[in-house]
């Protein structure tokens, strides 16, 4: 009885160690999984800043030229503002004097299409 007993022990003892095996191989997985799921999400951000980097490039040659536009067609509007600008200051007296005139100039006729009756 005793050495069934031993044996029972040795047994319970090397399941034990089993059990402890199992578990110390799966917190080893789940460290692995852990480490290659951190690898993957670095890899992935620095394809994706690689890609933005790309796409900043190809965008900036792409509106490299309508950014001049823009900037061209700005300095046209500044400038023909200017000359509008020019042109009101240099007319407005001018504009203003001939209104008055044919405003406080009153001469009184006849409409095209009045008909005396009778």
């Amino acid at each position: 009885m005793a050495s069934q007993s031993q044996g029972i022990q040795q047994l319970l003892q090397a399941e034990k160690r089993a059990a402890e095996k199992v578990a110390e191989a799966r917190k080893r997985k789940n460290r692995r999984l852990k480490q290659a799921k951190e690898e993957a999400q670095a890899e992935i951000e620095q394809y994706r800043l690689q890609r933005e980097k790309e796409f900043k490039t190809k965008e900036a040659a792409a509106l490299g030229s309508h950014g001049n536009s823009a900037v061209e067609v700005d300095r046209d509007t500044a400038e023909r503002m200017g000359r509008i600008q020019n042109s009101y200051r240099g007319n407005r007296e001018a504009v203003l004097g001939e209104l008055l005139r044919r405003v406080c100039d009153i001469q009184p006729e006849f409409h095209a299409n009045y008909r005396v009756a009778g």
